[in-house]
């Protein structure tokens, strides 16, 4: 084997950071490119939302299963496998002649999203000196955050100049340049021990981290109930084209990366307000795109594209902090059990994606698409509700202290 001299290092972090923008720009490509997918393969908007649920529900299982199928594998070339049938399957897509291959197609980006997640959490303490290790995994995880904002917008764009299978081929081109790079800068990375799975049913009896994992699973699942439909959505504004839609995904994406910094900043101080803040925000935006872009036809298009242009910004803006933040909670509330918090987390996230791209689908085809955006406002207000209980129980448990210790506080 030939040995890369210097490997390792920040220029290996941003290669892992490539590694999870490229699976979760995969996972979520589908979301932008809805209707020409129905259209080509003859199905409805609802079925082609299968090409979503598909991925996060094998996700969600690869994310514990796959490092423990690996066994001692080093994890180097555990990533680059794995990043390898990402760009296979991509490729495999952008020719699929059904629906059903497509679908099929999508359990092997499953498979590859758990397990890219699932070993890529840890690996920034392992690639840096232990001082910058905190940074490191900040990187890491931000190739996930800006793929949640900027991987739909991009592909909208693609297919709105070449059809949707052009995007899945460029994505495929992606993974492959990232599979090369990370084969290049990697260093050897032996298995570490596995044991942190097994802590995931004592995880689980933490209160906050039940809490954090609800409050994942309704901000998510509320956003990816309306956001999987979104597309069909701006199509019904007068005059909107593939280049207007593509352009509105895009200030969606800008607002969302602006809006993973600014709640990166201030999670650390006030998590549950940013979250709070983050629900009720999403509770309200999301529906409204749906009513503005029904009631569009009696304005100006001009009108219509700019308030629905303004609305998918706060929508950018709240949700770019979903996934910031809610990592933060989680890893406060077991900060002696972080990677086995990150796979609790890849897990939950990945079936809230699942089950909002789901539901969105039932609402759909059983109501309108307008019902799929209001079902997505309504699950994501609800997360106001695990977050109060969690404000409620930190405050009786620090009245429950001052009564066992009346003492004054030291400062």
């Amino acid at each position: 084997m030939v040995k890369i001299r210097n490997a390792g290092g920040w220029p290996a972090v941003v290669a892992v950071a490539g590694g999870t923008f490229s699976v979760v720009t995969t996972e979520m490509l589908p979301v932008g490119l809805l209707s020409p997918v129905g259209t080509d393969l003859g199905v409805s908007d609802g079925t082609a939302g299968l090409t979503m649920t598909v991925p996060g529900l094998v996700a969600a299982a690869a994310a514990p299963l796959v490092t423990g199928a690996a066994g001692r594998l080093d994890r180097r070339w555990l990533l680059v496998a794995l990043m390898g049938l990402l760009a296979a399957a991509n490729f495999l897509a952008a020719a699929a002649p059904s629906i059903a291959v497509l679908v099929g197609l999508r359990v092997l980006v499953g498979v590859s999203i758990g397990g890219v997640w699932a070993v890529a959490a840890g690996l920034g303490a392992r690639l840096v000196p232990a001082r910058s290790a905190g940074a490191a995994t900040s990187v890491v995880f931000s190739g996930i955050a800006v793929a949640s904002v900027l991987g739909v917008p991009a592909g909208t764009l693609v297919g709105g100049w070449g059809g949707w299978r052009a995007a899945f081929a460029v994505m495929g081109a992606v993974a492959s340049v990232v599979t090369v790079v990370l084969a290049v800068l990697l260093p050897p990375l032996p298995a570490g021990e596995a044991a942190s799975f097994r802590a995931l049913p004592r995880l689980l009896r933490g209160r906050r981290v039940r809490l954090g994992l609800l409050i994942v699973l309704l901000l998510v699942s509320g956003h990816f109930a309306g956001y999987t439909f979104v597309r069909p959505v701006l199509e019904r504004l007068p005059g909107a084209d593939s280049g207007t839609i593509g352009a509105l995904m895009l200030a969606y994406g800008v607002a969302g990366v602006g809006g993973n910094f600014l709640a990166g900043t201030a999670v650390t101080h006030r998590p549950r307000v940013v979250l709070v803040t983050i629900a009720v925000v999403l509770g309200a935006v999301v529906p409204t795109v749906s009513w503005v872009s029904s009631v569009s036809s009696v304005s100006s298009v001009r009108n219509g594209t700019a308030v629905a242009a303004g609305l998918l910004v706060v929508w950018g803006l709240a949700y770019g902090g979903v996934s910031v933040s809610t990592q933060t909670w989680l890893t406060a509330a077991a900060p002696e059990a972080r990677e086995a918090a990150s796979a609790l987390f890849v897990a939950v996230f990945n079936v809230a994606i699942s089950v909002g791209a789901l539901l969105g689908g039932r609402a759909v085809d059983a109501v309108s698409l307008s019902g799929a955006l209001w079902l997505g406002g309504l699950l994501a207000l609800a997360a106001v509700v695990p977050l109060g209980l969690a404000g409620r129980g930190r405050a009786n448990g620090r009245a429950a202290e001052r009564r066992r210790d009346p003492s004054p506080a030291r400062p």
